[in-house]
């Protein structure tokens, strides 16, 4: 019996989908694993701070000093000054420096948004001090020491935006007002993932706050 030339083309083409959707069953398997993966063995070391106190919407936490890769820039909103800041800093880090050294990614990156001069730093490694840093080859990486501070922090999930990012901001603030604590006029922002990892992504709003321990 001879199957139709028709017939024979409806055939083939259900056999392709069906190796079509195979395949991208598989894909999307093997894609959510790597998320999860990233997700849940993330080895990236993280700025060290203590937790202070925990409340239902942000924590207090202390930050001790940490070295930092610091640009300056006239970028007034995340969205204009996430990925240039970050393709200088990383330019630093991946062997844009006098020794051609590669120094490891840390998390979280810092940015300080704001009207006139807005800065996005990089954590150093803690194995690093201001002695031992090469010196950066852009003249406009500095190397900087960060104060020891307390902080109130506010924990977001998702990709960030300058949306989310007021949204956040205000939500800190009424906290903090509420619990009549005192805080510094300029809330920063805390990016913890790569552009690539979508499940389990963490950011925060920290803002410097009046604490005693005592």
């Amino acid at each position: 019996m001879t199957i139709s030339i028709g017939k024979a083309q409806r055939i083939h083409y259900i056999r392709s989908m069906k190796v079509f959707i195979i395949i991208l069953i598989v894909m999307l398997v093997l894609f959510s694993a790597f998320q999860i993966y990233l997700a849940m063995a993330n080895t990236t070391e993280t700025q060290t701070y203590r937790v202070i106190k925990t409340e239902k919407e942000y924590e207090i936490r202390y930050y001790p000093e940490s070295t930092m890769a610091i640009i300056q820039s006239t970028a007034n909103s995340y969205k204009d000054l996430a990925s240039p800041g970050f393709r200088k800093l990383a330019g630093y880090i991946f062997g844009g420096n006098e020794s051609g050294q590669s120094i490891a990614m840390t998390t979280p990156v810092h940015m300080d948004i704001r009207n006139d001069t807005s800065t996005m730093a990089f954590v150093m490694p803690s194995d690093y001090t201001m002695e031992n840093l090469p010196q950066p080859n852009d003249s406009t990486v500095k190397i900087r020491r960060s104060k020891a501070e307390y902080v109130a922090a506010i924990r977001f999930g998702g990709y960030a935006s300058d949306e989310d990012i007021k949204k956040n901001s205000d939500k800190l603030r009424k906290a903090l007002e509420d619990a009549g604590i005192q805080y510094d006029e300029h809330i920063r922002f805390l990016g913890y993932n790569a552009p690539y990892q979508i499940v389990g992504r963490r950011n925060e709003i920290i803002v410097g706050v009046v604490w005693d321990e005592k």
